[in-house]
């Protein structure tokens, strides 16, 4: 499988047949229409950046133009893209307008880690598209060179000073992500904050100047005290909690000796396919959620010796 097939595995990718029509989003006659058309539909976030979502959790309570028009009139629209013949945008409504459309739809607010796995691909893609969006725009009010408010362009995806002139735009921190071989056995920590018995692999922001094999030999060595080798790209996956890409790798360690140097991880161990198996089947190990991109690395790298991880999850008692 190619990386790229891997990576449109991945939870909260906006799937490809999302156009993101970035050469519609300055056309401010176009979007005014479109917003007002038939074929609109308008997902909702609240101000913790929660998600309308029907009561079920297991689909998103998308906004017609009309009842936008109703309930949300004063939000602004940001342009997300167009995909099975409707064009989807995202709206904020405050704390007040929450509590009352959320009454009026019978639907209820939820986050982003309960829905992921819940949700359709697009429905996933899109939440954290509008997700990664809105946090951007909230965190970017105002200019980094001259401190002055930024005017939001493009449907949402630029600000602009009007002071000093600059351009402002969604920025993403890129994680790497990475999972750790040695002699048949894997490289897993945890750290204290976690729920109980949870395992994952190692994760850390690239720094400037690096490249991400750099990353990922410095970020493995610094809390576990583990030489990498060497390590080999695996896939990617949006993160926006609140705005990372993680980019997952597959690694090679030159021993086992384990020194916690950073003080990120409360625990680190070696797992043999066999002892994952047999921890998860009593009880004594949790993994990461089927959400991220960890969970997708540990399940690449027990497949490789003949491990269904889906399998082993589904068997264990509820």
């Amino acid at each position: 499988m190619s990386s790229a097939a891997r990576s449109r595995r991945n939870p909260l990718a906006t799937p490809a047949a999302l156009d993101r029509l970035v050469e519609r989003r300055d056309d401010e006659v176009w979007l005014a229409e479109r917003t007002r058309a038939d074929d609109a539909r308008f997902l909702v976030l609240d101000t913790e950046q929660r998600v309308l979502a029907a009561r079920d959790g297991a689909r998103l309570e998308l906004l017609t133009a009309v009842q936008r028009a109703r309930l949300l009139p004063e939000a602004r629209p940001c342009l997300l893209g167009a995909a099975d013949g409707l064009h989807y945008f995202f709206l904020g409504a405050d704390a007040g307008a929450a509590t009352a459309l959320a009454e009026s739809l019978d639907a209820r607010w939820a986050g982003l880690r309960e829905l992921g796995m819940n949700l359709d691909p697009l429905g996933a893609g899109l939440c954290a598209y509008a997700k990664g969006l809105a946090h951007w725009q909230a965190a970017t009010r105002h200019c980094g060179r001259c401190g002055a408010p930024l005017t939001l362009l493009a449907a949402g995806h630029r600000g602009a000073c009007g002071s000093c002139g600059a351009l402002h735009f969604p920025r993403t921190d890129p994680a790497v992500i990475v999972i750790v071989e040695h002699d048949g056995a894997c490289l897993l920590g945890r750290q204290a904050g976690w729920p109980e018995k949870r395992y994952s692999t190692l994760a850390g922001f690239v720094e400037p100047g690096e490249t991400l094999e750099q990353a990922v030999r410095r970020e493995v060595a610094e809390e576990a005290g583990v030489e990498v080798l060497d390590c080999d790209y695996h896939s990617s996956q949006p993160w926006p909690f609140p705005g990372s890409l993680m980019l997952g790798f597959t690694a090679t360690a030159a021993g086992r000796d384990i020194r916690l140097a950073d003080g990120e991880l409360e625990d680190a161990r070696w797992f043999t396919a066999a002892e994952i198996v047999a921890a998860l089947r009593a009880g004594e190990l949790g993994l990461s959620p089927s959400i991220s991109v960890s969970y997708r690395l540990i399940e690449h790298w027990l497949a490789g010796r003949g491990v269904d991880l889906a399998a082993e999850l589904a068997a264990l008692p509820s």
